[in-house]
């Protein structure tokens, strides 16, 4: 029972190692499994392992049957660790939004926008409402619908405004 209480020893110490480090474990693993294999996923499954072993043991008197048990609930534990740190990597950082993505982007007006002055516009990019500085080449009203066609600066665009999809709005 020793021997399993001190690979869950190992595995716990690896954990807290790879939490307080960082990555440094990680670049150990490039060669085996690619992002899949991490050194979370490692101490998952070598806590696990080790713990999981120990209780069957002194359930069971069964040193085999104590590593089969260890062995698959470490191996489901270190797989459902490993895809968590897999999907948070691939996580990215689709919720920043960057001024240059926008382009192309349909906008509402809030503020008037005057021939050859600044107004403001709004919109939703990734679920953040975003109010930028907006320019266009004539005078655009307030409420009207506007598409971006370039970025000027971090929190200036230029606009133009959309046509009616109806050409004769008034009866």
């Amino acid at each position: 029972m020793l021997v399993f209480l001190i690979i869950g020893g190992v595995g716990i110490a690896l954990l807290v190692v790879s939490l307080l480090l960082g990555e440094v474990l990680d670049g150990l693993f490039d060669g085996i499994g690619g992002d899949l294999f991490s050194g979370a996923a490692l101490a998952g499954f070598l806590g696990v392992f080790g713990f999981a072993g120990a209780l069957t043991l002194s359930l069971t008197d069964s040193v085999g049957l104590s590593i089969l048990f260890g062995l698959l609930a470490g191996g489901i534990v270190g797989s459902l660790t490993g895809w968590a740190t897999l999907k948070l990597r691939e996580g990215g950082d689709e919720a920043n939004v960057r001024t240059g993505d926008l382009v192309g982007s349909k906008a509402s007006v809030v503020t008037a926008i005057p021939e050859g002055g600044y107004g403001e516009i709004t919109l939703v990019v990734a679920g953040h409402i975003t109010r930028l500085n907006a320019r266009a080449p004539g005078p655009v009203r307030s409420g009207a619908a506007v598409t971006i066609t370039a970025v000027l600066s971090a929190t200036a665009v230029m606009v133009e405004a959309d046509l009616p999809t109806n050409p004769y709005p008034y009866p």
